[in-house]
C-alpha cells in the first residue's frame, strides 16, 4: 500500500533548477524522484557524520589497548584476500 505524500512547495535559484531539470530529463524520472532522492541522501549523510563524531569521541575517550590492536590487526589480515597486498 502507497504511503500517504505530503506536498510542498520551495524556490530554488536558477541555475539549481536548471540542474535538476538536466538530470530529471537524462534519468527520465520524476522531480518528485529526483528531490526524494536528495534528501534522503542529506538526511543519510548527517545520520553518518553522527555516527562518525560518537566513534571519534568514543575513541578519543578510550583508546584501543596494544592488545586490541593486535587483534584487529590478525583480524583485518585474517579476512583479507589471499591475492591481495597492503
Amino acid at each position: 500500500m502507497a504511503r500517504p505524500a505530503a506536498k510542498f512547495a520551495i524556490s530554488i535559484p536558477q541555475p539549481l533548477y536548471k540542474a535538476l531539470e538536466k538530470a530529471r530529463r537524462e534519468s527520465r524520472r520524476s522531480r518528485s524522484a529526483i528531490v526524494q532522492e536528495a534528501l534522503s541522501d542529506w538526511l543519510s549523510r548527517g545520520v553518518q557524520a553522527e555516527l562518525v563524531r560518537e566513534y571519534e569521541l568514543g575513541y578519543r575517550t578510550r583508546r584501543e589497548t596494544p592488545a586490541e590492536a593486535l587483534a584487529a590487526l590478525a583480524t583485518a589480515t585474517a579476512l583479507m584476500p589471499k591475492d591481495e597486498e597492503w
